[in-house]
């Protein structure tokens, strides 16, 4: 299998991602092992597990979930390009979620032992990694608040936008139009809605023309409006680090 090299990587040339220096782009060269080729509803990271190995979501799409006591899943949220996958198993040993493919995917592996050269020798890639770890407990506490103080239709509204805003970023969309090729089983659990609930509010909101959600497809047709009803501003995601 042919392995991307890092100077070619799709995901540098999108504006969302912050630009390497050639030092950080030879030791990306030399931290990359690999890549694993996935298909849908192929377990990467088991909670509990101890993986060997860090990745990048080079394409594709999964989801992060837990498993309960009485078997049933708890989606936490969900993976998109230039996710970086596995931080758990590498700091604590384990990981403390599962990680699932929702299509095929594309995952550039990193060998977790040299984690800790990453941290004496690269410094400036350590901090990107803990921006990186940042930037997901910052996003779990907008979701806490919002299944706190926004009801049904906030909260979906709230969800589409920010996933519309954070693929057109990663040059997803085509024609106001992106993938999301998750189940409605999967965002009503990441927001804390019965499925019965997130139909019908799907359907209010395509019913207003703020929204449509079929055959694996968004559309967002008026991303204003959405995004006042959800009260929050369509901001472009902040520019980040990719490792």
């Amino acid at each position: 299998m042919t392995m991307t090299a890092c100077k070619n990587c799709p995901l540098r040339q999108k504006s969302m991602f912050t630009p390497f220096t050639q030092d950080e782009l030879s030791f990306m060269q030399s931290f990359k092992t690999g890549e694993l080729k996935v298909d849908p509803g192929t377990t990467i990271l088991l909670e509990g597990s101890n993986s060997p190995q860090l990745y990048t979501v080079l394409s594709g799409m999964g989801t992060r979930y837990k498993t309960l006591e009485n078997g049933r899943r708890q989606v936490i949220n969900f993976l998109f390009p230039g996710d970086f996958v596995g931080l758990q198993a590498g700091i604590m040993g384990e990981m403390k979620h599962s990680v699932e493919a929702s299509t095929p995917m594309t995952l550039c592996a990193f060998r977790r032992d040299d984690l800790w050269t990453l941290f004496r020798q690269h410094p400036a890639r350590a901090y990107d990694l803990t921006w990186i770890a940042a930037v997901e407990e910052h996003f779990l506490g907008e979701t806490i608040a919002s299944l706190g103080q926004r009801d049904a239709i906030q909260r979906i509204a709230w969800a589409l936008v920010r996933i519309h805003e954070r693929l057109k970023a990663a040059g997803l969309q085509k024609a106001n139009r992106v993938p999301l090729p998750f189940r409605q089983q999967d965002l009503a659990d990441a927001l804390g809605l019965s499925l019965v609930h997130t139909n019908k509010t799907l359907k209010t909101l395509r019913s207003k023309g703020l929204a449509q959600w079929s055959d694996g497809t968004l559309e967002l047709r008026d991303i204003a409006a959405l995004a006042d009803l959800a009260m929050i501003d369509p901001e472009r995601p902040q520019q980040r680090p990719l490792l």
